[in-house]
């Protein structure tokens, strides 16, 4: 007959037994995050999806299917490019119009609390205004009445200004260059619906002809903080891994390409919990319940 053995016993025996994987791991997992993203190459602060990156960019970037995404509170937008060297980003909006494709809009905001601004060298658009729009109130001065009419006349002699109901090469009084008083910088908005406007376009470059819309670089370039780079970061990146972060802190963490995290570099300093380590104390974990199994009826 077998002694009885004890509840506590029986605890930390269902403890020592029971699978590590239903225990939470102290530092979360991470998948491998990537370079590129599609076409585009990422580098920090930006990361290919949640964990990778900077955890203030993460919030607005993210690769999804191929695709460089960039979100604001009005939408999803496409990034079409990253020019590391001058820090600027360029989206895209898909409803945005351009010369081949013009549609009514949604607004475009930019929080005051992103690491984000908007370029001064962005010409923002409005198509097919009301007469009584707040962007013509003439002691506002919102619109720039000097080159912006070329820019207008450029934009309304497309074929495609009949998807916002007007026809091509017609009065440009519904047009407006829109050129606040103040900077646009962060915390932009261009709430249509309130200045009463169809559509907007931006335009970042004239590709080299002003007089040809089809030709000019339709989207809005951002310039964005890189002040977030430090030193563990250069460390982490020389030993072959990607910044990152993890934990209820959003801590960082170094991501390694076989997946592990660690605090310090990919060179195997610094706390780690992989899926190797998970296994070496699952092991021990079982080895110590069977002897205590052991323990408990033999002796």
């Amino acid at each position: 007959m077998f002694p009885l053995a004890k509840p506590c016993h029986i605890l930390l025996l269902l403890f020592l037994l029971h699978p590590l994987h239903a225990i939470p791991s102290i530092i979360p997992l991470n998948n491998t995050c990537r370079d590129k993203c599609g076409t585009v190459p990422i580098k920090f602060p930006f990361g290919s999806g949640f964990g990778c990156g900077h955890p203030d960019f993460a919030r607005h970037i993210k690769c999804s299917y191929g695709t460089l995404q960039f979100s604001t509170g009005t939408g999803i937008y496409t990034v079409s490019s990253i020019d590391y060297s001058s820090n600027t980003i360029v989206i895209a909006d898909p409803l945005m119009s351009t010369c081949s494709s013009m549609q009514n809009s949604g607004s475009f905001t930019l929080e005051r609390t992103s690491p984000f601004s908007v370029l001064p060298d962005n010409i923002f658009v409005l198509l097919g205004c009301s007469t009584t729009s707040p962007v013509f109130d003439r002691n506002a001065d919102f619109c720039d009445t000097g080159s912006g009419l070329n820019v207008c006349r450029g934009l309304y002699s497309c074929r495609s200004v009949e998807g916002i109901g007007l026809e091509p090469n017609g009065a440009i009084s519904t047009c407006c260059v829109y050129d606040p008083p103040t900077a646009l910088g962060s915390s932009y908005g261009l709430d249509l619906p309130k200045l009463q406007c169809s559509s907007y376009s931006a335009v970042y470059g004239f590709g080299g002809d002003e007089g040809d819309p089809m030709k000019w670089q339709y989207g809005i370039s951002l310039q964005y903080n890189n002040s977030y780079y430090s030193d563990a970061c250069k460390n982490c990146e020389d030993s072959g891994g990607f910044c990152g972060f993890s934990g209820l802190h959003e801590s960082f963490a170094c991501i390694c390409q076989n997946g592990m995290n660690t605090t310090i570099n990919c060179y195997g300093r610094g706390y780690a919990w992989s899926g190797t380590w998970r296994h070496k104390i699952q092991t021990k974990m079982s080895i110590g319940g069977f002897l205590l199994l052991w323990t408990m009826f033999f002796l």
